[in-house]
């Protein structure tokens, strides 16, 4: 069983005025010995091109972990195949506000919204799943832009955003390599 304690935490403003947010976390395990503490490093940061590799494997092993009571194997691997363009990737999450988090510098998930409104991407290992990962990117991104939100979720991420207040708008079914995946079209208005 392991508990955990805020030792210290803070920001720091950078010169573009995006908050770099560190938390230092004692993870106590009674597993090892009732005085063994170990300190986790959490960063909140934007995005960098040397994340992009990393990113893209995140992405996959999410896909095939997270989703996969959801949709079948055959749909997983259309849906993330392990063949992502890096090239298009970086030049993407270049153009969006892309959020990153990262506990001792290994990302444990990601985030972009475009200057539309349009939340593109949003995924968080599978370890870190409903730790409140998802909720710290999803509230950078809707403050980097101004109006309304809106995304394609996943029938697995569908009662996250449900219960962030965006709407179901339309079912949809995406064909990709000739195999159909459904999804919603969600929106939060503000």
């Amino acid at each position: 069983m392991q508990c955990r304690k805020v030792v210290r935490s803070g920001s720091i403003k950078r010169k573009n005025d995006i908050p770099m947010v560190f938390i230092r976390v004692k993870w106590y395990n009674k597993l090892i010995t009732n005085r063994s503490w170990r300190t986790k490093r959490v960063e909140i940061r934007r995005y960098q091109q040397s994340d992009c590799k990393e990113l893209a494997e995140l992405f996959y092993n999410t896909v095939h972990a997270v989703n996969a009571n959801d949709y079948t194997k055959e749909q997983l691997n259309v849906w993330a195949t392990g063949q992502v363009d890096l090239d298009k990737w970086n030049k993407s999450l270049q153009e969006h506000y892309c959020i990153v988090v990262s506990e001792d510098e290994i990302i444990v998930g990601f985030g972009d919204i475009d200057k539309t409104g349009y939340l593109d991407r949003l995924y968080v290992h599978s370890n870190y799943q409903g730790k409140g990962v998802a909720t710290v990117i999803c509230n950078q991104l809707e403050q980097a832009v101004q109006g309304n939100v809106v995304t394609h979720a996943s029938i697995t991420a569908k009662p996250f955003f449900e219960k962030r207040g965006y709407r179901t708008v339309r079912k949809r079914q995406v064909e990709r390599q000739g195999i159909f995946l459904a999804n919603y079209e969600m929106e939060k208005e503000r």
